[in-house]
């Protein structure tokens, strides 16, 4: 989608990880701890940080400093000694979130407070092994006078979330470099859109209220955000078009397992990630895409399988277009363009709802449900450069089984002996090939001289095991990782209920 940078949160990556950036060309925020001296739960590094911080400090500089993809080193994340006090010793987790997200009475102070002296600290041991790289730090108190930022010791600024004082930066951060350390935390399932898309919704409204909904599930359009955070719109408008802010980290570019905001049990994964935990991308990638990116795009959501009548807000993303087009059935539903930049309002936070045609990120039509096709037509100079149709899908027939990845597309060889992954896509479709975005039939799979490693289907209450030989499809989706064996013939076959079985050679695929 365009990403050119990697912030590892909230510890030090594998070395793995590192490699990839070096030959991929993304640059890293190498980062050492969560915490301090002062914990956030009852279990956490706080507990070892005095006799160990030097050491694991220094490990982590010794270890990285010689790969070229990271650009700077992270001594810490949203710690308490920010303040000069924080009660966080016997929290719980909603609790932590909220000294860790709401804020506090910084104190003004002409003397060195041991805060700032313990940030000189950690920065002095950075310095020590690699002086040719800043210090930065994910700081969720933006004031001035949080002591990471008096201790004089941060190179680059970073704002976890709070993108409202970006404005102030330049005058409250004189000659500074700017970025943002974290942003967003909007709220996705991928494949879920209750309408209206046009109603921006916080959830919860603050930590201290408990949030619930049946389905279990956040909207699928870029409407939805925790209480510290914002849509991915309204971020990337205030960082486009802040000249002094450098980027932005986004929370999270994953799906990741706990910390199931808004929910609780049974949600056991995350829904911040710009892509679900499965590898599939939420529409919200393709947003950035159009800004990040060369490639031409045009993506058209959602499905078009609803209730006749039924009033649906279609979006879309799109880029190297002057105008979209939109037609249900080929009669047209009207022209749009992308506005320019964004309001003071809506780059800096202030009540904000969303135009009901077209924002500088996507255009959308209030339309009325037909059964048929609904089209997309993106033109520049007048003429056409591109389109895309959803039809709508009948009754689920078979699995379609395609490749998502793997190494033949960068090695020209087909994996072997275990050292390479191929994932699999699996989708319900109907007789014509149109994918079902409702099915939720179990798929049951078998592989052919390989083994299956895992599989998965996004959904962010899913209770189904990783390390399985099925998996029930979300949204009419769902992936499977397999491990191709030493011989040449290798194929993935895929059934299900009233599904007609496919079949997938992993060999000679297309």
């Amino acid at each position: 989608m365009g990403v050119n940078a990697l912030r590892c949160t909230h510890n030090p990556p594998a070395p793995e990880v590192l490699n990839m950036c070096d030959t991929m060309g993304i640059v890293v925020i190498d980062e050492s701890f969560d915490m301090w001296r002062r914990k956030k739960t009852r279990n956490d590094y706080a507990r070892y940080f005095d006799e160990w911080h030097e050491r694991d400090l220094a490990d982590m500089v010794l270890r990285d400093r010689n790969h070229p993809s990271v650009l700077v080193w992270s001594i810490g994340n949203e710690v308490l000694e920010q303040w000069s006090s924080a009660d966080a010793d016997e929290l719980t987790l909603e609790q932590a979130n909220l000294i860790l997200n709401a804020g506090h009475k910084v104190e003004k102070s002409a003397d060195t407070h041991p805060n700032a002296l313990l940030t000189q600290h950690l920065a002095q041991i950075v310095r020590r092994w690699d002086n040719t790289r800043p210090i930065t730090a994910g700081c969720n108190e933006p004031d001035p006078n949080n002591h990471l930022f008096k201790s004089g010791a941060i190179d680059l600024i970073g704002f976890n979330y709070h993108h409202q004082w970006m404005k102030d930066v330049p005058e409250k951060f004189p000659g500074k470099p700017f970025y943002m350390s974290e942003s967003v935390s909007a709220l996705q399932t991928r494949g879920f859109y209750p309408q209206q898309g046009d109603t921006i919704l916080m959830m919860p409204e603050r930590w201290d209220k408990a949030y619930t909904d049946p389905t279990m599930m956040c909207s699928a359009y870029d409407n939805q955000h925790v209480p510290w955070g914002c849509t991915h719109e309204q971020s990337l408008d205030a960082v486009k078009h802040t000249p002094y802010c450098f980027g932005q980290f986004i929370w999270t570019g994953f799906d990741y397992l706990g910390e199931p905001t808004p929910y609780g049990f049974p949600a056991r994964s995350s829904y911040f990630g710009v892509i679900d935990l499965a590898g599939f991308p939420k529409d919200v990638y393709y947003m950035y895409q159009s800004e990040w990116t060369e490639k031409p795009v045009l993506h058209l959501f959602p499905h078009w399988n609803w209730m006749p009548g039924q009033i649906v807000d279609m979006w879309c993303y799109y880029s190297q277009a002057d105008e979209v087009e939109l037609y249900i059935n080929g009669n047209s539903q009207g022209v749009r363009r992308k506005t320019g930049p964004g309001t003071e309002a809506h780059r800096y936070g202030l009540p904000l709802t969303i135009d009901s045609m077209a924002t500088e990120f996507h255009v959308n039509w209030r339309v009325k449900f037909v059964p048929g096709e609904v089209t997309v037509v993106a033109r520049k100079n007048g003429k056409v450069v591109g389109s895309k149709t959803i039809r709508t899908a009948g009754a689920p027939d078979h699995i379609r089984l395609t490749v998502d990845y793997d190494g033949k597309k960068y090695n020209g060889t087909m994996p072997r002996g275990g050292k390479d992954l191929v994932f699999v896509n699996a989708e319900v479709v109907d007789k014509d090939g149109n994918l079902c975005p409702h099915a939720e039939n179990q798929i049951f799979f078998d592989v052919k001289g390989g083994s299956i490693e895992g599989v998965d289907n996004g959904c962010q209450y899913s209770m189904e095991r990783f390390k399985a030989n099925r998996r029930r499809a979300f949204f009419g989706k769902c992936m499977v990782v397999v491990s191709p064996g030493s011989t040449r013939n290798v194929v993935l076959s895929a059934k299900g209920i009233d599904l007609k079985p496919s079949e997938l050679d992993l060999y000679d695929y297309k």
